[in-house]
C-alpha cells in the first residue's frame, strides 16, 4: 500500500489533479502494482479525504507544548521511531495537534501491524499532501523514504 501511495504522490503531484477512483485504479495495475495494495491504498485515500478537519484543539495556555501520550494499542503499533518523528514534526511546526492525530488516527488504520518510520513518513507525506495542498521542499525530502526518487510533476 505505501509503495502506491508514494507513486501517486509523485505522478500526480497536486492532489486536486488525480483522476477517479476507477481510473486511478486502471493506471495503478498497469503500473504493476498489486490489486490488494491498490486497493488498500484507495480506500485508506478515500477515508482520509472523507475526514473531517475537527475544530477545537489549541495550543496549551502555557505556551508550552503538550506531550502526546500514546496508549498501549498505538504504542504497539507505532514503533519508538515513528512516534519521535510524528514528536518531531510538531515540534518543527510541520504539524499541529489536530494534523498529529489525524497521523495517528491514519497509522492506526493502516493494515500493517507494525508502522515504521517509513510508513510513518508515508502517512504524514499524504496527510499534509490533502490536507496543505503544497508542502515545503525541505519536508518533502525529509518525508519520501529513502532511496526514492524525487520525480515530481
Amino acid at each position: 500500500m505505501f509503495d502506491v501511495l508514494v507513486y501517486l504522490f509523485e505522478t500526480f503531484y497536486s492532489a486536486e489533479h488525480y483522476p477517479d477512483q476507477e481510473t486511478l485504479s486502471k493506471k495503478l495495475s498497469q503500473a504493476g502494482f498489486p490489486n490488494r495494495d491498490i486497493d488498500d491504498a484507495l480506500v485508506w485515500l478515500r477515508e482520509l479525504a472523507e475526514e473531517p478537519r475537527p475544530d477545537g484543539f489549541s495550543a496549551p495556555a502555557s505556551g508550552r507544548p503538550a506531550v502526546r501520550v500514546y496508549s498501549r494499542s498505538e504504542s504497539a503499533k507505532l514503533t519508538t521511531e515513528a512516534r519521535g518523528a510524528i514528536a518531531f514534526l510538531e515540534s518543527a511546526g510541520v504539524i499541529d495537534p489536530i494534523l498529529r492525530e489525524l497521523i495517528v488516527e491514519q497509522a492506526m488504520a493502516a493494515r500493517e501491524e507494525e508502522v515504521g518510520l517509513n510508513e510513518l513518513k508515508v502517512i504524514a507525506l499524504m496527510v499534509l499532501w490533502t490536507r496543505e495542498g503544497s508542502l515545503d521542499t525541505l519536508i518533502l525530502d525529509e518525508l519520501l523514504p529513502d532511496g526514492e526518487p524525487r520525480r515530481l510533476h
